[in-house]
Parts: C-alpha cells; structure tokens; sequence
C-alpha cells in the first residue's frame, strides 16, 4: 500500500513564507552561530559568525 502524503493548502504555505521574509525585512533575523569560522586573520583573534538561516545573512561578533 501507499502512504497518503498531505500537503498543507497554498494559503498556509504563503502566509509560512512571507512571514519568514518580512521578519528579516524588517530586522528580526534568526541568529545561529556558525561555527565554521571562528578565527579573523585581519584581526588577529577570536570572533563569533552568526548566520540567519532564513535569508542567509551574517554577522560578526568579536569575544
């Protein structure tokens, strides 16, 4: 048999959406650290990336 996949209806899927894009539009981003690089060579010590998941935006916090 067959497993019956539901999809949610074009509504719900575009109010999911857009809410996602106006909060970054609007600066509530979604920070997560991004610990990939953690070490800036101009600088010369250590930093946080932080990276929006939403719109992939980063930022940079020095510790």
């Amino acid at each position: 048999m067959t497993n019956v996949v539901r999809f949610p209806n074009a509504k719900a899927r575009k109010k999911i959406v857009s809410t996602h894009k106006t909060l970054c539009k609007s600066g509530f981003h979604k920070w997560e650290v991004d610990n990939s690089k953690q070490f800036d060579v101009k600088q010369g010590r250590l930093v946080t990336a932080e990276r929006c998941p939403r719109c992939g935006k980063t930022r940079t916090k020095s510790t």
